[in-house]
């Protein structure tokens, strides 16, 4: 099936219209007419070769909201007109032991990526939602409960997901003191999700102008980082921070600020080494660790939960035609908090 789609043709073109061609729905496919798809800062990376794997003509795009236009012969999770989606994996070997505990972020035999990635063939290229239609295996396509705002909810299958799992794996619950770093796509997720679980989130943040934000997004308090002297009365407070920042940054600040058996966790990637001290971690048995997506059965556990605490993006909806000027816009932190992208304007 040919399908309209945006696409870098070249790490120095701008996106453009675009053909592909999307496979017929098997056995246990479903096919999905694309709604919205969100914009990842990975996506602005993936399409301009910076992380030296880029593979063109590539579609980004792993934040999908859709509607089931068809399913195949021995589908049983979704019937003609279900409301899916699909985040940053389609398929995994699912024989490996990781695959086997749903933590198919981590198969051996390395997902097949939503896109700039192939099928588990390791020939056939995968293309992302930025296009009119997908067909994925059931498995990897997940069910968007109807009360969440689906314009809102895109952004959950990455930006919502890879907060989301290092809070539940450190088990963020009422009473923690949570503090995130960096309010941005990913930041104003954590925020959310930290609140919603009952804790006291503080943000520390470069930036004093988003003080207002922070306490608006659940916040109870608000730190900027590049003040003198500004994170000493924070000392020994964390029981877990969230690190959301790209940028390079000293961790031995922040570590001074994580309460005995506190865990800083990067979900942002410096693109440079970072230097640690030994006492940092030492002192307080502190931990500093790194978080990935959760697999499938998480994911799915996060769409539910935002669906309960009635959570979403905040997020600023575009057509197709104004993909290029959103990502020179995210590259200066011109959007609060995520662009989605309105499907239906692929094919105009």
């Amino acid at each position: 099936m040919n399908v309209h789609a945006w696409a870098a043709t070249a790490a120095n073109q701008p996106l453009a219209p675009f053909q592909i061609t999307r496979r017929e729905v098997g056995a246990k496919d479903v096919q999905l007419e694309i709604l919205y798809s969100g914009i990842c800062h990975s996506d602005i990376h993936q399409a301009r070769g910076e992380w030296g794997n880029s593979k063109f003509p590539m579609v980004p795009g792993h934040e999908i909201i859709g509607r089931v236009l068809k399913v195949g012969a021995n589908v049983t999770k979704f019937k003609v007109g279900d409301l899916a989606g699909v985040g940053c994996m389609v398929d995994s070997c699912r024989t490996c032991s990781p695959c086997g505990t749903g933590e198919e972020q981590f198969c051996e035999a390395q997902p097949a990526w939503t896109y700039n990635s192939t099928e588990m063939d390791r020939t056939t290229p995968t293309y992302g939602g930025y296009s009119t239609h997908v067909v994925v295996t059931e498995h990897f396509a997940l069910k968007v409960p109807a009360s969440l705002d689906l314009k809102t909810a895109a952004p959950l299958l990455c930006a919502g997901i890879t907060t989301y799992s290092p809070l539940r794996q450190w088990n963020c619950k009422p009473g923690d003191k949570v503090a995130v770093m960096g309010l941005g796509g990913l930041g104003h997720m954590a925020v959310k999700l930290a609140a919603a679980m009952g804790a006291e989130v503080t943000v520390l943040s470069s930036s004093k102008a988003k003080e207002a934000d922070a306490k608006r997004l659940g916040a109870a308090d608000f730190a900027s980082s590049t003040e003198k002297g500004s994170l000493k009365r924070l000392k020994n407070r964390f029981n877990l921070i969230i690190d959301c920042v790209s940028a390079d940054h000293d961790f031995d600040q922040y570590l001074g600020t994580l309460a005995p058996f506190g865990a800083l966790v990067l979900v942002g990637a410096p693109p440079k080494p970072s230097q640690v001290s030994s006492f940092a971690l030492i002192n307080n048995n502190r931990r500093l660790a790194g978080s990935s997506i959760g697999g499938i059965r998480q994911t799915q556990e996060m769409l539910d939960f935002c669906a309960e605490k009635k959570l979403g993006a905040d997020i600023e909806l575009i057509a197709a035609k104004d993909i290029n000027v959103a990502y020179e816009r995210m590259l200066k932190n011109d959007v609060r908090y995520r662009f989605v992208i309105d499907a239906k304007t692929f094919a105009t």
